[in-house]
């Protein structure tokens, strides 16, 4: 590999400026960096993947000692035009992401207490409200985040320790306006993203960066000992999975993400789930198609209901979800 340089500086600190990018976000950086170096004019088109992969590869050699790596995911939700044009090849997505610490820690110099617990609040409204046994959807709607920005009482009682010296401070409600300006702000910086029919959910990078946390929170083991996996992965190339497809048995773990399945089916020669090997159905999915394929009829639950901001503790808590998600069960 070539001596780290001024090159390999400046492309880093090009990458922490912007936390992620794709290969095309990388070449006009890279060629503005080697006209610099090489003394000549270099056209973005001139910067080759494996140009881009040997600059990745040298950042991470740097940045490991400071507990960060640069990871990369291929998007989910496509992007527009991409959603005209499925066949466009997806973009992978390069991320730095901090390998130790934990992540809504860091968010912590951005947000304030408040912000952080409303954010946790709409996580657990993706992965356990809108993410159960029979509707694995993942996603909110911009509605149903805004209508999370009141705390529930649980949250609102200051909690003290045991000899009463120290206290934390109870958290606070956010205006309406508030919780809407922090989700355009999760939007500009790249942990949440909105797709054309309005839902939200993580990045790609805010599922690299979160990875680790998502499973320790989401996933558990219930009062019957039986394991409760939110997060669920992809049996194709073992990432998280928000978008895709799923077995039709309900106890298997088979699923796949679309542009994985369009692979893996090729590969395969017959359309099989990868874990249990039955028929794959093609019209279970995960995520948003999830939510929008079978809504819940209208008089499925009472109006107050509905309009609950409460989210279910992270842990052990089920029996409720399970009750409104048997109302979801396909006929």
């Amino acid at each position: 590999m070539p001596e780290y340089d001024d090159s390999n500086r400046a492309f880093l600190q090009a990458f922490m400026a912007r936390s992620c990018m794709t290969f095309e976000d990388a070449q006009p950086i890279l060629a503005a960096i080697l006209t610099v170096s090489e003394g000549r004019t270099v056209d973005p088109d001139e910067v080759g993947e494996d140009q881009f992969s040997d600059f990745i590869s040298a950042a991470n050699t740097a940045v490991s000692p400071f507990d960060l790596e640069i990871r990369s995911s291929l998007p989910q939700v496509l992007e527009s035009a991409q959603q005209d044009a499925p066949a466009t090849p997806l973009k992978r997505v390069y991320a730095l992401v901090n390998t130790t610490s934990d992540p809504l820690t860091q968010l912590a110099t951005t947000y304030t207490p408040d912000e952080l617990a409303f954010l946790k609040r709409l996580l657990d409204y993706m992965f356990i409200k809108n993410n159960t046994r029979l509707c694995e959807g993942m996603a909110v709607t911009q509605m149903q985040a805004v209508q999370l920005h009141k705390a529930p009482s649980s949250e609102r009682q200051s909690t003290s320790n045991e000899s009463t010296q120290t206290q934390t401070a109870a958290v606070q409600s956010l205006r309406m306006t508030q919780a809407e300006t922090m989700i355009i702000h999760l939007i500009e910086e790249g942990w949440l993203q909105k797709s054309r029919k309005g839902f939200l959910s993580l990045t790609p990078r805010a599922l690299m960066e979160l990875r680790g946390w998502l499973v320790l929170t989401y996933n558990d083991e219930g009062f019957d000992g039986r394991p409760i996996e939110r997060i669920k992965f992809c049996a194709a190339c073992k990432d998280i999975i928000t978008v895709g497809q799923r077995c039709e048995n309900r106890e298997c773990k088979g699923r796949l993400h679309d542009h994985c399945m369009r692979n893996f089916f090729r590969m395969q020669q017959e359309e099989k789930c990868p874990v249990c090997k039955e028929e794959w159905p093609g019209d279970k999915f995960v995520g948003e198609r999830a939510l929008t394929a079978n809504p819940r009829p209208s008089n499925a639950v009472p109006r107050q209901r509905q309009s609950s901001s409460a989210v279910p503790s992270a842990l052990g808590e089920t029996s409720e979800d399970e009750n409104d998600s048997e109302e979801q069960e396909q006929t």
